[in-house]
């Protein structure tokens, strides 16, 4: 056991604008940032201020590290003034070592050697970060434990993949059975009149066809950062689903949530009061005189994820997506409707969260196999990798969390670094 200033230096390197920039992913680890969205073309003029992470390095940032957003840089390149870059030495593997800081159990002592006026504003500086204690297993050992656990990863990596092509599937599945019903409704001996919108066609002769805006309204959700949450039995929504608990909600239900950022355009639907956080838009009894639960299929069928804004984060446009076209039958033609799908849908429901729960599950045998065996308690040193066991970064991508809001949030991004 070493305090980490004995395994690592800190590197303060500006300078150097030609490297790519840099970020850090809760799930994954660092990564070469995308900058084809304006708020990162602006990153570009500061560049000069960014310090430079060599390859090999492990970079973490301040706010974020107790959630495990740290990793080894994977090329050269740069990082925000936010972000503290330490240098491996040599008995050190940096890919060894971030593993073991996004354990829990390590995440925990960050939390103790941060610090910061609130909670949910702590920072682990370097000179805390120095201080903390870490296991040294032999170099020769630290390598073959990266070896077995890359090796589970990729495996881990294509059973999500194959797990999320599968509720692509379902998805599909339940996308037709909805179409019909919100655009036909139930009843097929009805009379249609052209809807006037060419890719929606034919509705029934009695229906309406207006805009999404005269329907309900979204209301943006609350800030609730994790530090700021209290215990309590109101389920906290991101644009993701469930995100947590709190003890106060700010919604009516039945609600609906939309993703506004992160996985934008999700729709989620609860029957239960919730805290709709920053990330997403909300509809509940005070936003609409519609049925709640039509109009969550509705939502549904609208695909608002094809809506998008590239002049900063990615995500959903309230504006473009309230001025959507879509058919409106009466309240009680809504109730058997939203009757109807419930029942039609159910089956295909019930397999997409049961797949899901898979991936969860998956996801907690990682955690527990990465803490296992960094810690010494899975013995790997006889281990031999079989044919089975070629890794690829490209797989290894799957293990990110797709379009969580949580997995990189920059929000200490440009704010520079305490002395």
């Amino acid at each position: 056991m070493l305090r980490n200033g004995r395994l690592f230096g800190h590197r303060v390197e500006t300078g150097f604008p030609d490297l790519p920039i840099l970020e850090v992913s809760l799930r994954t680890g660092v990564r070469v940032r995308d900058m084809e969205n304006l708020k990162r073309k602006q990153v570009m003029s500061q560049k000069e201020k960014y310090k430079r992470a060599v390859k090999g390095d492990i970079v973490y940032n301040m706010m974020r590290m107790w959630q495990g957003a740290v990793g080894p840089a994977p090329v050269d390149g740069l990082v925000s003034p936010a972000y503290v870059v330490v240098k491996p030495y040599d008995e050190a593997n940096s890919s060894y070592y971030s593993y073991l800081f996004r354990t829990a159990a390590y995440m925990q002592e960050v939390n103790k050697f941060s610090r910061g006026i609130v909670a949910d504003r702590n920072r682990l500086y370097w000179e805390s970060f120095k201080q903390m204690p870490s296991l040294v297993p032999p170099r020769p050992e630290q390598d073959q434990i990266v070896a077995y656990l890359r090796a589970q990863d990729a495996h881990i990596a294509r059973f999500i993949k194959a797990k999320r092509e599968l509720i692509k599937l379902l998805t599909e599945q339940k996308l037709r059975i909805i179409d019909h019903a919100v655009t036909r409704g139930l009843d097929p001996s009805v009379p249609l009149k052209p809807s006037g919108i060419e890719w929606l066609g034919e509705v029934p002769e009695h229906w309406k066809v207006e805009r999404l805006k005269w329907v309900c309204r979204f209301t943006y959700g609350g800030s609730l950062s994790d530090a700021n949450r209290r215990q309590g039995n109101v389920p906290v929504y991101g644009s993701n689903g469930q995100v947590g608990m709190h003890d106060k909600a700010n919604t009516l239900s039945p609600c609906i949530v939309i993703g506004r950022k992160g996985s934008f355009g999700k729709v989620n639907y609860s029957e239960r009061d919730l805290f709709a956080i920053d990330t997403t838009y909300f509809v509940d009894r005070k936003c609409t005189n519609a049925n709640i639960r039509w109009l969550y299929y509705l939502l549904v069928w609208c695909q608002l994820d094809r809506i998008s804004k590239d002049s900063a984060v990615p995500g959903l446009d309230r504006t473009d997506a309230l001025n959507t076209l879509v058919p409106v039958p009466d309240y009680e033609e809504q109730e058997r409707i939203a009757n109807q799908l419930d029942s039609e849908t159910a089956e295909v429901n019930d397999a997409i969260a049961r797949t899901e729960d898979e991936i969860k599950l998956i996801r907690e045998y990682r955690d527990r196999l990465i803490a296992d065996v960094v810690t010494g308690q899975v013995d790997v040193r006889g281990w031999q990798p079989g044919p089975d066991d070629v890794v690829s970064d490209e797989e290894l991508a799957a293990l990110s969390d797709e379009g969580s809001e949580g997995d990189d949030e920059n929000d200490a991004e440009g704010e520079p670094e305490e002395a």
